[in-house]
């Protein structure tokens, strides 16, 4: 019965939708950072590369995946300030690193343990960013852009983007050992091979791979000089980032006049959307005017939200509009990330929520959509926003496999001789090392093992599909056995044997050699 009248109402109102309506233009762009495609293609890396947190575990792509709407797929919950699981104040977070000192040794967090940090919002989208002035779900991150290692202005206006970029590789949360510095950052991209743990590269980002270059080549290819700093590292993100544009929607090609862009209920749906309240928040063709609004969600106590930046209790609990933009991807919505679908998101606003918090709410509120048109308004918001290119992650949305420092994953089998790993695609062939566990204890001038970690005994080639090995060798009495597990790329370069909890890549004493 509902949707008969949805389709009676469809016949009434689609004319309202052939309105000339304004299209998603390009973001603003800085003077001071100007895209380019090497300057893009050394963000593409840097976003997705684990090896720049502090134990090559995660990267920005980590909590920032295309599929999931440019925001976190991984459900995490951070206790909330009770640091009770579960709760009502509990927090759908992001997950990022276990807590490690200075020296690179895990110690335990009071709240986590020794299990990975998960961050007390949940990570906003990256797709779409580049078009806030502030970033950050409490603006935190501004418009003038100041270098971290110089305390100079780098970007008068238009720099958000940058001043967000560079937060995570410092924070001990998302990507960092603590005491972490800028130059730990430096020396580790001086040293290490780009993307050393990721498989099934984009084809751009496999081109760079394949020519064997260094993190240093890349900066000396964006900016003439091999010289790392991280006023390039955060304008390298910034441009990629930049490069994300979501325009190819069903509601893009509506307003650009072609006829089958958005379905007849779609339609409906936009039409009653554009009427309400919510578009004054939620402006197309952003779906977002980016400022700070308190709907409730939390109470102040729990979070101030935007009043932590700007020091006025008028911003008490607000936090930023979030674009709607492929939200029809996102596994959860809201700044504390505890609504999971986009019908009980858009109920949240209505007249009787005894769950809303009142202190300082945003005077918009209450906001109620017939109940007739529930279900058009659910289905352009889930699907007449949704980039199918962003959905599929093909370019520009397009990404390498990740695996949070583990590729692929070497498991022991019960009979204490069986080893095996998840095939992979994309590569040569899989290699795999032994040593001996008193050699671990064996330490050189830089506090790692001096002969390595371990020898070659297995390598396949070309059968990737023998994903096993039986090691009939047994450690003597009192001894053991540690196993490391590699891949052979397919353009010939060894991946995936992983780091120390320092972030220092492990070697090999004799490489597994190519089959003859």
């Amino acid at each position: 019965m509902r949707l008969a009248v949805i389709a009676a109402a469809v016949s009434a109102v689609v004319a309202l939708t052939t309105s000339v309506h304004a299209q998603l233009l390009p973001p603003p762009v800085p003077a001071e950072n100007p895209i380019t495609e090497p300057k893009r293609i050394l963000g593409k890396m840097l976003f997705w590369d684990e090896q720049l947190s502090s134990n090559d575990t995660i990267s920005c792509g980590g909590c920032h995946q295309p599929a999931s709407g440019g925001a976190d797929v991984r459900i995490s919950i951070h206790p909330g300030p009770d640091h009770v699981v579960p709760s009502a104040d509990d927090i759908a977070g992001s997950q990022g690193v276990a807590r490690i000192n200075v020296f690179g040794i895990p110690v335990s967090d009071p709240v986590f343990g020794l299990n990975p940090q998960v961050t007390s919002r949940a990570a906003p989208t990256v797709i779409g960013a580049a078009y806030a002035t502030d970033n950050f779900l409490d603006g935190h991150a501004r418009t003038t852009f100041t270098n971290p290692e110089t305390g100079t202005v780098s970007i008068v206006s238009g720099g958000g983007l940058e001043s967000q970029a560079v937060n995570p590789f410092l924070s001990p949360v998302e990507m960092a050992h603590e005491g972490r510095t800028w130059n730990d950052v430096r020396l580790k991209l001086q040293t290490i091979l780009p993307l050393r743990d990721a498989t099934d590269l984009p084809p751009d980002l496999d081109a760079v791979v394949a020519s064997h270059v260094t993190y240093p080549q890349l900066f000396a290819a964006a900016y003439g000089s091999t010289s790392i700093t991280a006023e390039r590292i955060a304008f390298a993100l910034a441009t990629y980032e930049r490069t994300l544009v979501p325009d190819q929607t069903p509601w893009d090609r509506t307003m650009r006049g072609e006829a089958n862009g958005m379905t007849p209920i779609q339609k409906f749906g936009w039409d009653i959307f554009r009427v309400t309240p919510c578009q004054t928040c939620h402006a197309p063709p952003r779906f977002s005017d980016q400022t700070f609004r308190n709907i409730g969600i939390r109470p102040i106590s729990d979070d101030i939200g935007r009043q932590a930046v700007t020091g006025s209790s008028a911003d008490a609990g607000r936090f930023k509009v979030p674009t709607l933009r492929n939200v029809g991807l996102k596994p959860t919505h809201m700044h504390n990330g505890r609504i999971t679908t986009i019908r009980d998101a858009m109920l949240w606003y209505r007249i009787v929520n005894t769950d809303r918090f009142p202190q300082n709410l945003d005077p918009l509120l209450p906001i109620t959509i017939q109940t007739n048109a529930e279900d058009a308004v659910v289905d352009f918001l889930t699907n007449g926003l949704t980039d199918p290119r962003v959905a599929a992650e093909t370019f520009p949305f397009d990404r390498p496999a990740i695996h949070r420092g583990k590729l692929p994953s070497l498991t022991m089998g019960s009979d204490k001789r069986t080893l095996s790993w998840p095939a992979l695609m994309g590569i040569q062939r899989y290699s795999l090392y032994r040593g001996a566990l008193a050699d671990l204890r064996v330490l050189g001038p830089d506090g790692l093992p001096s002969m390595g970690y371990g020898a070659c005994i297995s390598t396949t080639d070309p059968n990737t599909a023998d994903t096993t090995f039986v090691d009939l060798d047994v450690p003597d009495p009192g001894e053991g056995f540690f196993y490391l597990k590699g891949v052979i790329d397919g353009h010939g370069v060894e991946r995936g044997l992983g780091a120390t909890s320092g972030g220092r890549a492990h070697f090999v004493i004799a490489s597994c050699p190519p089959p003859s």
